[in-house]
């Protein structure tokens, strides 16, 4: 159950890296999405070579963007660090520039934390509508979630999803060791060892390929292979700590 503290702001947390063909859209559908609470956009551009840093330049006045420019690539995982050393919010969510994942979803993922309904909320492109999967990514993100839910005792359906929806507080003190995309198991790794249950949502995904930009390749498997087993929890956490929306899906 959560703690039933007030939201009046959600962060979110946008990395940037060459994204230019796909930028300038997001932002836009940012601004657009009904929040019920004011928003907070927080991006770093991680070094980008492209356009995506003069798109960037013509937000710098909006009172609703924080934005960070880094001049060496560091990756995902630098990123989102820094993002979230600048965020202000109550709330934390992850975005990505691609448009691979819709932000019109955000204010149902939203609603449970608002409600005092859970802390923390992923967005399970399995239990929603998904396309443009490569069968090579569909297997590899059933297979990390897998050995997630051996590793931990929990019942997820898409550990590896970007959007991971949580309290501010959850990430006080969390210092994301990660550079590349091993940031996804290690942030469900640190919110499950501090004993938060995870409210899965539906969400719709519509994923991309290399030629249009996709970065994650199957060598990064490996690296979160190694994350989750690194911060495996010596002991059982107890009973499982993933909850489904009623009619989520299975």
């Amino acid at each position: 159950m959560s703690e039933q503290a007030s939201v009046r702001r959600i962060s979110i947390l946008i990395p940037v890296f060459n994204e230019e063909p796909t930028l300038l859209t997001l932002l836009e559908r940012l601004l657009e999405v009904p929040f019920s609470v004011e928003r907070e956009i927080v991006i770093v551009d991680d070094g980008s070579t492209d356009g995506s840093r003069s798109i960037l330049q013509g937000y710098l006045h909006r009172p609703e963007f924080k934005i960070i420019f880094q001049q060496i690539n560091g990756g995902k995982a630098s990123a989102i660090q820094t993002a979230l050393e600048h965020a202000s919010g109550d709330v934390m969510v992850i975005q990505d520039a691609d448009l691979e994942y819709d932000p019109r979803d955000l204010p149902a993922l939203l609603a449970p934390i608002i409600n005092g309904q859970a802390d923390v909320v992923y967005g399970s492109r399995f239990r929603g509508q998904l396309q443009g999967m490569t069968w090579r990514h569909y297997w590899g993100n059933r297979f990390l979630t897998w050995l997630t839910n051996r590793l931990y005792g929990v019942r997820l359906t898409d550990m590896e999803t970007c959007y991971k929806m949580a309290r501010a507080s959850l990430f006080e003190g969390m210092r994301i060791e990660s550079q590349r995309f091993e940031l996804e198991p290690e942030i469900t790794a640190k919110l499950l060892r501090q004993g938060k249950r995870i409210l899965e949502l539906p969400i719709s995904f519509q994923g991309r390929g290399r030629s249009e930009g996709k970065k994650i390749s199957w060598r990064d498997g490996f690296g979160a292979v190694r994350t989750l087993w690194k911060y495996r929890p010596t002991s059982p956490l107890g009973r499982a700590a993933v909850e489904s929306a009623p009619g989520a899906g299975s």
